[in-house]
């Protein structure tokens, strides 16, 4: 322990006091403009939490919460039965099991257009693949992705559903998909020859229409996919039944704690109305900003959590759940341990074949703007995203390039001559705090689009100078101590 143990317990209470303190002036203000986020977007009656409305105007939340209970939730209890079965008694068959599940239950949510449009796309990937050229998978990819967005294609889609809700299933669901079959090709064309019967095109729909990361994620690459799939392991249905109830209880709780913030704080009402954010004191925009990261924190911890213990149900290992936002403090960390998934993908397929760290300087920042564009496509090429993009692009090249200067052997001497550990520890917080406030606001950019951004950054950056900024940057000194502390000693064990 570097810092003595009094000074870390400040920073703790610190860290969890201001929490508080913000989230209860986020409560103040959500009921000062009830009445008016009422009126306006309408506040769903408290079902849950009896006596509170409920802010409904997160899409994601809503859309999936929906879903999941009116169809969603059985289908993959549907998956599960299939899957146990098939583990106890024809585990060799268990794949073709659950690529049959799989695409029985896309066409019954999906209808047999849906289905087909999945189909296709999988196909036709896998047509391009054997080609076995990686810059034309690459385009293949990004086509298809296009296509998404043509509004001719978008209208006829449209008219096979009854609702919209319907259609932007089939859009999210074909969405993922062309990450899934992107990462089938490209593992395809790096594979040799005598490795081509573990890529066949029944691998690939094993792939592509495995339920559980159907919809929404999270994303396994196929590499991880087929290694694990195809490996018999001794099933306990003791040892599995204790993992289902200790998941069930746990997806159960985050999900209560995520219904709690929308019945208590209206962060997406108050996001959609710049008057409340421009007029908030800066307690209450605080506890706003910090409300918003971490309910979507939680939110995921379910969204992914659902899926994640399906696979672990089958045997699979799924990528690490995020971390929370509060421990966070560098846009590379975060990258890293928030959709862990989504970061090996990247990763895999376009920073490290793009040259990455082991590149020239020009290379290392080329492979990384590359990186965050496609992200930033992905998710829908909508202006705010695209600063969303460059701002963690930014975020990334300076913390990589400090650590670069850093690293200097010149540099390390000079510092450890001067510098004692616990001042080189302190220092890390200071630089920490800066890159924190940078990364909620892009968060912020992301969740809230560039005008709720703006707003922020005239508050407490312009308006705000000096006073508003040191204390917020101070607050996030302490939050970045508690972060790097439990960095560590999650390190040590």
């Amino acid at each position: 322990m570097l810092l003595p143990a009094w000074e870390l317990c400040l920073y703790g209470l610190l860290t969890v006091g201001s929490h508080l303190y913000a989230f209860y002036e986020a409560h103040q203000v959500s009921r000062k403009y009830e009445a008016a986020m009422d009126r306006r977007f309408g506040l769903d009656p408290g079902t849950l939490f009896r006596g509170l409305k409920k802010d409904p105007m997160d899409f994601e939340w809503s859309y999936w919460v929906e879903w999941g209970r009116e169809r969603i939730l059985w289908l993959l209890a549907g998956h599960l039965l299939v899957s146990q079965m098939s583990r106890l008694l024809v585990e060799k068959y268990k794949p073709w099991c659950l690529m049959a599940y799989g695409m029985a239950a896309c066409w019954l949510l999906l209808g047999i257009k849906g289905f087909a449009v999945i189909l296709l796309h999988a196909a036709i990937s896998f047509a391009v693949a054997q080609f076995q050229l990686s810059l034309l998978t690459w385009l293949c990819s990004l086509v298809l992705l296009a296509s998404l967005r043509i509004p001719a294609v978008e209208e006829t889609k449209r008219r096979w559903y009854d609702t919209e809700n319907e259609y932007y299933l089939l859009l999210f669901t074909v969405s993922v998909r062309c990450l899934f079959c992107t990462s089938f090709s490209l593992e395809y064309c790096w594979h040799a020859p005598s490795q081509k019967s573990s890529h066949s095109f029944p691998w690939m729909l094993a792939y592509v229409f495995y339920y559980p990361t159907f919809h929404n994620g999270p994303l396994v690459n196929f590499d991880e996919f087929s290694k694990q799939m195809r490996r018999q392991e001794a099933f306990s249905v003791k040892t599995n039944l204790i993992i289902l109830i200790v998941g069930i209880i746990r997806i159960f709780f985050w999900w209560c704690l995520a219904e709690l913030m929308i019945h208590l704080m209206y962060i997406h009402a108050l996001y959609s109305s710049a008057l409340p954010l421009e007029s908030a004191s800066y307690w209450a925009l605080g506890g706003l900003a910090l409300a918003q990261v971490l309910f979507f924190y939680v939110k995921y911890l379910v969204l992914y959590g659902v899926p994640g213990l399906l696979l672990q149900m089958d045997g699979l290992k799924p990528p690490a759940l995020p971390c929370c936002v509060s421990l966070m403090h560098s846009f590379t960390k975060m990258w890293r341990s928030f959709d862990v998934g989504l970061h090996r993908f990247l990763v895999r397929y376009i920073y490290v074949p793009m040259g990455g760290s082991q590149s020239s300087l020009l290379g290392t920042l080329f492979s990384t703007a590359l990186t965050f564009a496609f992200v930033s496509y992905w998710h829908g090429g909508q202006s705010y995203l695209w600063y969303w993009g460059a701002l963690n692009w930014l975020g990334v090249i300076v913390e990589n390039g400090t650590k670069r200067i850093l690293s200097i052997s010149l540099i390390q001497d000079l510092i450890e001559c001067f510098f004692s550990p616990r001042f080189r520890r302190r220092l890390h917080a200071v630089l920490a705090s800066v890159s924190t406030s940078m990364l909620i606001l892009s968060n912020l950019i992301f969740l809230g689009g560039n005008q709720v951004g703006k707003i922020y950054w005239n508050r407490i950056f312009m308006e705000g100078w000096p006073w508003a900024t040191l204390t917020v940057l101070g607050f996030l000194y302490c939050y970045a101590h508690v972060g790097i502390e439990w960095e560590q000693k999650r390190a040590a064990h």
